[in-house]
């Protein structure tokens, strides 16, 4: 029987995505097999985009959660002409395109870096919310659709539940999720590991939930057209596919539904390469070749899409033309630009956390940028971004005219929502929570970085000072951790991240300006709980605190110094009244450096480096976390004094005392850190 010209697209997907993976000897090529139906159907007939402009900021858009499909996602855009013949025989190789998990590329469909599962979908409920927010302010001109796919590991994935329950908990009917469901995982099959009712999950988060035969192509357009037509609520479509989908033996016998045809090439488990490439319908000795028919077919479907986009683009110029103003606020959001700001107008009271003083800037941010969007994990009143809250409003179902997200108790999950808000553009995203619990959201900064994302990051009660909390709540590690961040490059030769510790209010507002100004990787502002005693800034402050933009500098300097004291954020004002007693007492000359981003520091000139810390001086540095926070820049010659250890439960000042984060204490420890070093200098 002659197959349909959709049976034949979605054979020629399963052909393309087992070549692959073939002739790289590496990769997944049963869940590409299983999936390709409906991708096959979503592209031809459902997403709505701009083939001359693939990043038209008003089309749909997918998000592949299951990264290790790449082959199914590479052999959908070959058809659709976004890659050549060539890229997918280079799939997984040295400078090719087609990586082995699909890294961001919106000029040839890719939407979103994936790979660690579960992350990729919530990235487009992240896109979800940003379109509905936009959409808000914009006449509902962003309505478009955002499409995920998830497998049985991204469901499995504990940031599936806080996802899960934001998105219906917002009612994001704008959100239509595929779950390609096939039983099969990569080392076990899945009822070896779970037994939920996954659709019952899901509507008990408020999700409109469908189970078809997703290899039944009339079953697949009524989920999406239900999907479509969905007012209220977010859809999950459980695609009932199996895997190797096509997949046959040696004397032409199915070989379906196994666990092996999972993560190796077909021809290294008990289904035959090139029958299946028959089975197909490929030409085993062109087996990376689009079936003529196939071809023809995806002239007229790109045909289409072009003639609907220019439709869709008359309607929206018509718009901009009787809209001007919001056009124009239109194309500064997408674009990146800023409103004109002052930072140096902010007041800052004296003497504040910089949680305080963080709290001051977002409340002025929240007057200047109409685009942003804040986000706290269930700690707006302890992070302080209720600085911001206070001057908006909490979004809620039906209603996103407000501009900050209440994330709940979930990490990770606002973490990776912001970067599906970056993604789709239009908005920065700002999320805050305890330095602590920057663990739980590492994964989504890791890609944030990779994919270079300008995500900004509160991190609030950043030193053992936290107390009375106890280990669990004092952050010792947590600086190292991301500092780690500032010394790997992205693909694009810049500093994958910015990780910024002001040492006072005033740098505070600095540090925000920074944040905000950076528009090519994430930044992170780490920021005390307690008090902080102003920097001795000279007039005017900002001015003087803005020297922090090159990353580090004096902030009390003399003629031909003893010694060079370093440190960031609440150390800083220790080492300056550590200095003024040793001054007065021992007659030292001292020069007090604050380092706010080692990143940026030691990427400035050498001779501004050296003029900061000099080259062959002594150099003591304070930091509340490991020692290493600071050991690269004191050298080889200097000293850090830090924790090796967890902190106790107690009060600050008490903890201060018994950690030695004492004037006076750091006075002693930098005497006999010259005394060590005089010694060492006469035996030399």
């Amino acid at each position: 029987m002659d197959k349909t010209i959709d049976q034949l697209s979605a054979d020629n997907i399963r052909a393309l995505a087992i070549s692959m993976v073939e002739k790289a000897n590496s990769g997944h090529p049963g869940g590409s097999m299983g999936g390709a139906d409906f991708m096959h159907i979503l592209y031809s007939e459902y997403l709505k985009y701009d083939p001359t402009e693939m990043n038209w900021i008003y089309r749909d858009r997918f998000f592949m959660d299951a990264g290790h499909l790449s082959a199914l996602m590479y052999a959908q855009y070959y058809l659709l002409g976004n890659y050549e013949k060539n890229d997918l025989e280079n799939f997984r190789q040295w400078g090719s395109v087609t990586p082995g998990h699909p890294e961001i590329d919106v000029k040839r469909g890719i939407e979103n870096t994936s790979g660690p599962l579960g992350q990729g979908h919530v990235m487009g409920i992240g896109a979800a919310i940003a379109a509905k927010f936009l959409s808000e302010k914009f006449d509902n001109l962003f309505d478009h659709k955002i499409y995920g796919f998830i497998t049985d590991g991204g469901v499995q994935e504990e940031i599936s539940q806080g996802a899960g329950r934001i998105a219906g908990h917002l009612g994001l009917n704008n959100f239509i999720m595929f779950y390609d469901s096939n039983d099969v995982q990569l080392s076990s099959m899945t009822d070896e590991v779970t037994s939920e009712n996954t659709a019952a999950k899901y509507e008990s988060w408020g999700w409109k939930v469908i189970t078809i035969d997703a290899h039944n192509h009339t079953q697949i357009r009524s989920a999406l057209n239900a999907a479509n037509a969905e007012l209220k609520r977010p859809t999950l479509i459980i695609g009932r596919t199996i895997m190797g989908k096509g997949c046959v033996t040696s004397d032409g016998t199915l070989y379906e539904g196994q666990c092996e045809l999972h993560g190796k090439p077909i021809g290294a488990t008990k289904a035959d390469f090139i029958k299946t490439l028959e089975n197909l319908g490929a030409d085993p000795k062109d087996s990376f070749a689009i079936y003529s028919s196939v071809e023809d077919h995806y002239k007229k479907v790109l045909e289409q899409k072009t003639k609907d986009a220019a439709e869709r683009k008359s309607k929206i110029l018509a718009w901009e033309n009787q809209n001007p103003e919001y056009a124009k606020k239109i194309k500064q959001f997408f674009s990146g630009e800023l409103p004109e700001m002052d930072f140096g107008s902010i007041t800052q009271k004296a003497n504040a956390a910089t949680r305080d003083a963080s709290a001051e800037v977002l409340g002025y941010l929240s007057e200047k940028v109409e685009n942003m969007i804040v986000s706290s994990a269930d700690l707006s009143n302890s992070d302080k971004t209720d600085g911001f809250l206070k001057k908006t409003s909490v979004m809620q179902k039906g209603n996103f005219s407000g501009a900050f997200l209440q994330a709940g108790v979930a990490e990770l999950t606002m973490a990776a929502i912001a970067n599906g808000m970056a993604l789709h553009g239009g908005v920065i995203p700002v999320v805050a929570t305890f330095f602590v619990f920057s663990d739980y959201m590492k994964p989504a900064m890791r890609l944030a970085a990779i994919q270079e994302l300008p995500v900004k990051y509160v991190f609030t009660h950043d030193s053992f000072r936290v107390g009375e909390d106890g280990p669990t709540h004092q952050p010792i590690e947590q600086e190292a951790q991301i500092r780690l961040l500032e010394k790997i490059k992205n693909h694009s030769g810049h500093q994958s991240f910015l990780a910024l510790r002001p040492a006072d209010a005033t740098e505070t507002s600095v540090a925000w300006q920074m944040a905000v100004e950076n528009k090519i990787t994430p930044t992170a502002l780490i920021l005390s709980r307690q008090n902080i005693k102003d920097l001795p800034h000279k007039d005017p402050k900002f001015e003087t605190a803005s020297q922090a933009k090159k990353g580090g500098y004096l902030i009390k300097e003399t003629q031909n110094p003893d010694l060079t004291l370093i440190a960031n954020g609440s150390e800083v004002a220790t080492l300056l009244e550590a200095a003024s007693e040793l001054e007065k007492t021992k007659q030292l000359k001292i020069n007090v450096a604050s380092i706010i981003s080692e990143g940026i520091f030691r990427s400035q000139a050498k001779e501004y480096q050296e003029s900061i810390i000099p080259k062959d001086g002594l150099v003591f540095g304070l930091t509340a976390g490991l020692p290493i926070n600071l050991e690269s820049l004191a050298g080889s010659r200097g000293i850090v004094y830090g924790l090796d250890h967890f902190g106790y439960s107690a009060p600050a000042s008490v903890l201060d005392q018994k950690f030695g984060f004492t004037a006076e204490n750091i006075s002693n420890e930098i005497l006999k850190y010259l005394e060590i070093a005089q010694k060492t200098e006469y035996s030399m």
